[in-house]
């Protein structure tokens, strides 16, 4: 297992032999609120409701698809969503996507991976935010850690690409607003696609 930092790009081919599958898992835990009067009052904790989304592009980073919460399968049937989870409560991946790269349609070159916050709390309300890549024997072939605390909604946490018949993961954590993936669709194309 590979664990990368911002902008660093991994070859997953070469990480799993006969790769076929990925699985895209995200975690999150709220922010520990600082104890006092008020906050046991309230109860701790508010319950964080970040969304994993995926949208899959051409090489001009036209959108093709996209996975999120409202749409859990891709209309091709290569790329289905775990479901949503509403507080990030609980140990290990709060929400997967799945992907068969072998019937992901030929046009598909981007495979983009983004999270965001739809109630609107900021990532400073959010902490040990990670995505990890599985492949389908169930090992972990790259681990990226979320550290872009602020008050943004939204980040794009990585991109898969299509590199000569072999598969490139890249760790983005670019921060960017909006409460869903449509809402940052300008932005993920400004980050993902060459200019």
């Amino acid at each position: 297992m590979i664990s990368l930092s911002k902008n660093q790009t991994v070859s997953l081919s070469k990480q799993s032999a006969a790769l076929s599958q990925l699985h895209f898992g995200l975690g999150w835990e709220p922010a520990k609120k600082k104890k006092g009067f008020f906050s046991s009052l309230l109860g701790g904790n508010e319950e964080i409701d970040l969304d994993a989304s995926c949208i899959l592009m051409d090489h001009n980073g036209k959108k093709i698809d996209v996975i999120w919460f409202v749409q859990l399968m891709s209309r091709c049937g290569s790329v289905i969503h775990s479901g949503d989870n509403l507080t990030g409560e609980g140990e290990g991946d709060d929400e997967v996507i799945h992907v068969d790269l072998n019937c992901l349609p030929p046009e598909v070159e981007y495979l983009v991976f983004t999270v965001n916050s739809f109630r609107g709390q900021t990532f400073n309300d959010v902490e040990n935010a990670f995505c990890r890549v599985l492949d389908q024997s169930e090992k972990e072939l790259a681990h990226y850690q979320l550290t872009e605390k602020g008050s943004h909604t939204g980040i794009i946490i990585a991109s898969l690409c299509r590199n000569n018949g072999n598969w490139d993961f890249t760790a983005l954590g670019t921060v960017t607003q909006g409460r869903t993936i449509e809402d940052m669709y300008a932005d993920i194309v400004r980050t993902v696609i060459p200019r």
